[in-house]
């Protein structure tokens, strides 16, 4: 039975929708990327994300998290991976599920929402046009149309976003206007709780620092200390001293000096360092298309 269609006395016994968000980090924007702010500058040292702009109501013409409704044969994951390929045309190489939220007010006046919220980690190279990530998570293109549909999928207009009794709107690729990357130091007025889901996503990132694994997804397999300093700052949203950071990171014995130096830079060339051992597997991505996801609600 689809919101719209029910009367107001049979709305409240209509179970909650179920959706999925995505916070995606990246540690610079796309060069072909909007910038939401016009006074961000996309070499500050921060952690940027994308946002879609909603066409719908409710919170109409607000900033949200990419995101939509799951289908009925459809994974969490591949919810989570085929919103924000439809966002960005990119694929993450790391995604994992962050938290539930369910708030009995959230949905403002549409139908009750439940979402899954996830977050998102993009390399350096992972945001490069039309390049999907070596070993990462597979491209998942925007869902192919179906057959007759079942009692249990939803009707193509929540697929598509267009329905305020989904509460989401999810952007199609090249959406001039209605996607937009954003730092997490400068975010505008968000739909829904989608601030606090940033600020969890933000947390989880945060107490994530110490492990080699976090820095080793947004750095390439070889890496200066400025660069690593720099995941660490961006990471953090605040400045750190360069030589306790040289100091500290190299008296932990993670980093291994590859004995060779940076090419192409204007100045004394820096010494490139690797990671001793590769991310650890307690930290790996979801894969996209197993029947359960790790869940941490």
């Amino acid at each position: 039975m689809h919101y719209a269609e029910t009367s107001a006395s049979e709305r409240q016994y209509l179970p909650p929708a179920v959706a999925v968000s995505v916070v995606a980090f990246a540690l610079r924007p796309p060069a072909d990327a909007e910038l939401g702010d016009p006074d961000a500058y996309a070499g500050d040292t921060t952690m940027w994300l994308p946002l879609v702009r909603r066409t719908r109501a409710p919170f109409l013409g607000q900033w949200a998290l990419p995101g939509g409704p799951t289908q009925w044969d459809e994974t969490l994951a591949d919810t989570a991976l085929r919103s924000l390929h439809a966002a960005t045309a990119r694929t993450p190489g790391y995604l994992e599920q962050l938290y539930s939220f369910g708030g009995v007010e959230r949905s403002a006046d549409a139908q009750r929402l439940v979402t899954i919220a996830y977050w998102a980690l993009y390399g350096e190279h992972e945001l490069d046009p039309a390049v999907a990530p070596a070993g990462g998570l597979p491209t998942v293109p925007p869902a192919a149309p179906r057959g007759p549909r079942r009692w249990d999928d939803p009707a193509p207009a929540v697929r598509a976003g267009e329905t305020a009794a989904a509460g989401l709107s999810p952007a199609a690729p090249g959406n001039a206007g209605n996607v937009a990357w954003f730092s997490a130091d400068r975010l505008p007025e968000l739909a829904f709780d989608h601030r606090e889901i940033i600020d969890h996503a933000l947390g989880r990132l945060r107490a994530k620092t110490e492990y080699a694994s976090v820095a080793h997804r947004f750095l390439g397999p070889v890496f200066t200390l400025g660069r690593l300093r720099a995941v660490t700052e961006a990471v953090l949203g605040q400045p750190v001293d360069p030589a306790n950071f040289r100091r500290q990171a190299l008296a932990q014995g993670s980093l291994v000096d590859t004995g060779e130096r940076e090419s192409g830079a204007r100045h004394r060339p820096a010494r490139l360092y690797r990671f001793a051992e590769p991310p650890a597997t307690s930290h790996d991505p979801i894969t996209p298309g197993t029947p359960s996801a790790r869940s941490t609600a």
